[in-house]
């Protein structure tokens, strides 16, 4: 069974930055494509970032160039670095991954971004 487990949320004032860390019980070379969705209050989820096997990135346009996705194999890890956060980047925000037809969600992470 994989498991997600996501750490480094938390608040954070506008401008600033967070650093945020989803670790699998798997070799993440083992997935497809990893990446980040955010869900804020009352809307749907969305996508953020993701990352291919091959290490091809893909960002939302509300977010490329803030924000980057990164990986260490040997820490079975996934990151997202976000810079200069905005108050509309509030949400849960939730790593996945995916094999073949299957993806996994981890229980996602809240990050407030108010002064």
């Amino acid at each position: 069974q994989v498991q997600l487990v996501e750490s480094g949320g938390g608040l954070v004032r506008p401008g600033g930055s967070l650093r945020l860390s989803c670790a699998s019980s798997e070799n993440i070379f083992y997935f497809n494509d990893m990446g980040w969705y955010r869900q804020a209050s009352g809307k749907e989820r969305e996508l953020v970032a993701t990352i291919n096997v091959g290490g091809v990135t893909k960002y939302s346009g509300s977010v490329e160039g803030r924000f980057t996705i990164f990986r260490d194999g040997a820490k079975k890890t996934i990151y997202l670095q976000m810079n200069d956060v905005r108050p509309e980047d509030t949400a849960v925000y939730f790593c996945s991954a995916c094999v073949l037809s299957r993806t996994t969600w981890g229980h996602g992470i809240l990050v407030t971004v108010s002064s």
